[in-house]
């Protein structure tokens, strides 16, 4: 019998789908997770359950979409706390096969419930890098903002980024020689924003070389008002690209050195002789605006920009080097499933994702024609929006605005709301009638008579005429 794999989970926080030069960009510099495509398997239709980072870091634990484990929002909001203890998670399946379980980093999965809660036997929080920092001798880290670059005096070593692959490195070295099969899972807080790269990453890309995204001239005609109030709250209504450039080339800055943090990481593997053993997988809780459409964050929108993750997972002898997996995924719910089956654990009945492992030998894949995504509110108190999308278009039911109706293939930056178009009636009624049967096998809390026939196009008087 193999001896069941380690596991390295690399779990980011805001990295958008396109900024990854294995997915296409033209000229970010990420080699060490371009080695990871090259040498394993990059799935290109990965998506979110939820654009925001507790929901879908609670779908990542429980298997589960938001709307089943009702972790709907991040923590200060209107919504209710944490998910049912009751949940089986994977963590949990992990430890009781017998893994030994570390977590580095950001949590954000439960706001009353740690990491040691689920199985994780070492926990090492994000919150302990400033002791860290004072223990070396080292200033308090810098306060970024939002909203105008910050100059970071620190070196690349000193970033809690590198402090964060270094507990990784530790950990891993220390696992080694040992029977015991391990799960470390890093969960970074980067490339969220605020942006602070220190040099030579924060120079890396200069703005006058970033070129707006597909969808920055968006004039938001014909779509929901609270687009326009995102930007509005943001201040960031008359911001041309001169002002976005430089945020965005240190967000690609701070992309770049998180790539090469993270190739410390495989080369320990490597060095440690753990590497033809060790399934390791990247991906991001979801993506960011990052001032496509004018948007800052994530929130209240479906564009492909928060919804679509990068997704790589390298598993020598079981993944073809430069494999492509076409399919649909959803990334949290799926990886659920698939660390299970990885590690030979019991997939929890409540799981909703299925397993990645045929796609990843070359037998087969999701045979999904269309994915799914949730958003149920938060900056600006709770607002409903489900998303359908098919490898043509998406549909984006907002449950108290307009709908939203894109033709990928002819608008790939998403700037033209086709809802109301009579020559695209037949594909927004198709794209409903999918929704509406995808909320009744999740058991949507949305779907009940009065928002039924608000989707299928008619009032509550005229169906009980």
């Amino acid at each position: 019998m193999a001896a069941r794999p380690n596991i390295l989970f690399i779990l980011s926080d805001q990295h958008r789908h396109d900024c990854l030069a294995a997915a296409g960009h033209p000229f970010i510099r990420t080699p060490n997770m371009d080695r990871l495509a090259r040498e394993g398997m990059l799935f290109e239709n990965a998506f979110t359950p939820s654009p925001v980072c507790s929901p879908a870091r609670a779908s990542l634990l429980t298997g589960q979409w938001p709307g089943e484990h009702l972790q709907i929002a991040n923590p200060g909001t209107e919504a209710p706390g944490g998910f049912d203890p009751s949940l089986r998670t994977w963590p949990e399946a992990l430890r009781d096969a017998g893994y030994f379980l570390a977590h580095i980093g950001k949590w954000g999965s439960h706001p009353k419930r740690a990491p040691a809660d689920f199985g994780f036997a070492e926990c090492v929080p994000d919150r302990h890098y400033a002791a860290w920092r004072r223990t070396a001798g080292l200033p308090p880290g810098v306060r970024g903002s939002y909203f105008k670059p910050v100059a970071n005096p620190d070196k690349p070593e000193h970033t809690r980024l590198a402090w964060g692959a270094d507990n990784v490195i530790r950990i891993v070295r220390d696992r080694a020689g040992r029977n015991e099969p391990f799960l470390v899972r890093w969960d970074t807080s980067e490339p969220h924003p605020p942006h602070v790269p220190p040099e030579p990453y924060a120079s890396m890309y200069p703005p006058s070389s970033v070129p707006p995204w597909p969808g920055f001239a968006d004039t938001l005609a014909g779509k929901p008002h609270i687009q326009r109030k995102q930007r509005t709250t943001w201040g960031a209504d008359d911001w041309t690209w001169d002002r976005w450039a430089p945020l965005v080339a240190r967000y690609m800055g701070e992309v770049s050195l998180l790539d090469h943090q993270a190739g410390r990481i495989l080369a320990a593997l490597d060095e440690t002789g753990l590497a033809e053993n060790t399934v390791v997988i990247y991906t991001t809780d979801h993506g960011g605006m990052c001032g496509n459409h004018g948007m800052f964050d994530k929130h209240f929108v479906m564009y492909d920009d928060v919804v679509r993750v990068p997704l790589l997972v390298r598993w020598p002898g079981r993944i073809a080097p430069a494999s492509v997996c076409r399919d649909f995924v959803c990334n949290a719910t799926d990886l659920a499933s698939t660390i299970c089956e990885m590690a030979g654990a019991p997939c929890p009945p409540t799981f909703r994702g299925v397993s990645l492992l045929p796609a990843m030998s070359g037998s087969g894949g999701t045979g999904r024609s269309d994915i799914f995504a949730t958003y149920h509110g938060n900056q600006f108190g709770l607002y409903s929006q489900r998303m359908v999308r098919d490898f043509r278009w998406k549909y984006v039911w907002n449950a108290s605005a307009e709908d939203e109706l894109y033709d990928l293939a002819s608008d790939p930056g998403e700037l033209v709301n086709r809802a109301t178009d009579p020559a695209c009636a037949g594909e927004l009624d198709r794209l409903r009638l999918r929704l509406i049967s995808w909320m009744e096998n999740t058991n949507d809390p949305l779907l009940n008579a009065w928002t039924r026939a608000a989707m299928l196009g008619y009032g509550l008087s005229e169906r009980n005429e």
